[in-house]
């Protein structure tokens, strides 16, 4: 799994490259550009993660997912969203986006990583 190194208000950077926007990391250790448009089409805003943003996060063999929840921890998951999880048998951790970097470079099993990169 990739090592992420350093987050600030805006950026993380991980295994030694820069980005300056949300990111999903995927089982595989694959860094992508978070997709807020799934949770901001119906929530107006990318700080509650729809159901359907959810739905593309998920991978089948995940176990948990920790979701960096941005510098101040705005980020939140839909009720809907969480029962998918639950349902799912998907333990989730939400911590701002700074602890969830501590987490992330410890964690070991199946894990899918979200990390909001603002507020």
């Amino acid at each position: 799994m990739p090592i992420i190194n350093d987050t600030r208000f805006g950026s993380i950077t991980i295994s030694g490259k820069l980005y300056e926007h949300d990111v999903l990391i995927r089982l595989n250790g694959k860094v992508e550009k978070r997709k807020k448009k799934l949770s901001k089409e119906i929530y107006g805003n990318s700080h509650a993660l729809s159901l359907n943003e959810v739905i593309f996060i998920y991978e089948p063999e995940a176990k948990q997912l920790i979701i960096g929840t941005g510098q101040v921890g705005y980020v939140h998951l839909s009720e809907e969203a969480a029962e998918y999880l639950r349902k799912k048998k998907c333990a989730v951790q939400l911590i701002d986006t700074k602890q969830a970097v501590n987490v992330w470079n410890v964690i070991e099993g199946k894990a899918i990583g979200l990390f909001h990169v603002t507020c």
